[in-house]
């Protein structure tokens, strides 16, 4: 299921699926990547960060790696890959549009 189906991704979804392009995490990992990338402007608490993660297991877009404990790895899956990418591209038209608006 692609955006066009389900929808844009909200910033929580869009900086989780991004922390997984270049290796699998684990939650915390997750959580300091969005923390890190955004500078802190998005934060992730513990029940927002595992909904999102049964839902994109639910939609085939992470895979889980590893259980070690209570320790979860998960990876991106090229269906996630897919999703993410759709989203990049609807917000860079929304900035377009945004920039060509204001000239």
């Amino acid at each position: 299921m692609g955006t066009k189906d389900r929808g844009p991704l909200t910033e929580p979804m869009f900086y989780v699926l991004m922390s997984f392009l270049r290796q699998d995490m684990c939650g915390t990992e997750i959580t300091e990547f969005v923390e890190r990338r955004t500078r802190g402007r998005v934060k992730l608490g513990p029940g927002t960060l595992y909904t999102l993660l049964a839902k994109f297991q639910d939609e085939g877009f992470i895979q889980e790696t590893e259980v070690d404990g209570r320790k979860r790895t998960y990876r991106l899956t090229d269906k996630g890959r897919q999703a993410y990418r759709e989203e990049l591209d609807r917000l860079r038209a929304c900035v377009l549009d945004g920039e060509e608006e204001e000239r």
